[in-house]
């Protein structure tokens, strides 16, 4: 088991980690909205300034795979159901081209404002890092795990946490930021085109 990360906490990640696997997970509280839940997570590959070099930067369910190789997403869970993660990121921190400084984890709630849906009415959210021994190892061995243990009232988009360079090292920061707008709010922020 790994390390547990509060709000605001930074750790070195292993110099020796290549590949990376971001774990999501997250649970709905019982609600009579009628809709389920489509919770995505999403990747930004960002330069110093905090923006995307270009759209294709932005790794969500509609682009799985940065053209570099180095995030990918293993699809759209839809539904959240059952336990684990729900949704994975990979990186290949080999494959990070040197001009991007940090990547983004970010997760939203799929047409948010027209379900009446926000994090409010989300439990049990957690982001884990693993390190995974070759491309293939889906479970990999958990470093350290960040539960949002936050009560988001109306937000409909979280920036779960930051992988940053410091110097040659990666570091990862336990953000845990709620905003309104959802994905269309973070693309603005980081610079995609929508």
């Amino acid at each position: 088991m790994g390390v547990n990360l509060a709000k605001g906490q930074r750790v070195s990640l292993d110099k020796n980690m290549n590949m990376a696997l971001i774990g999501l997970g997250w649970d709905t509280n019982r609600y009579d909205g009628g809709k389920d839940f489509d919770l995505d997570a999403s990747a930004f590959l960002l330069k110093a300034d905090g923006k995307v070099r270009k759209d294709e930067d932005f790794i969500f369910y509609g682009n799985l795979k940065s053209s570099d190789g180095s995030v990918r997403h293993t699809g759209d869970n839809l539904t959240g159901e059952g336990d684990g993660d729900d949704e994975v990121l990979i990186i290949d921190f080999s494959k990070v081209p040197s001009d991007i400084q940090k990547i983004a984890i970010t997760v939203t709630i799929y047409d948010a404002q027209e379900r009446g849906q926000n994090f409010g009415q989300v439990s049990n959210a957690y982001v884990r890092v693993a390190r995974m021994a070759n491309e293939n190892d889906m479970v990999g061995t958990e470093v350290l795990k960040f539960d949002l243990a936050e009560e988001f009232s109306i937000e409909t988009a979280l920036v779960v946490c930051e992988i940053y360079k410091n110097g040659a090292d990666w570091k990862f920061n336990a953000v845990g930021a709620g905003y309104q707008g959802g994905l269309e709010a973070l693309c603005r922020t980081y610079g995609v085109n929508v």
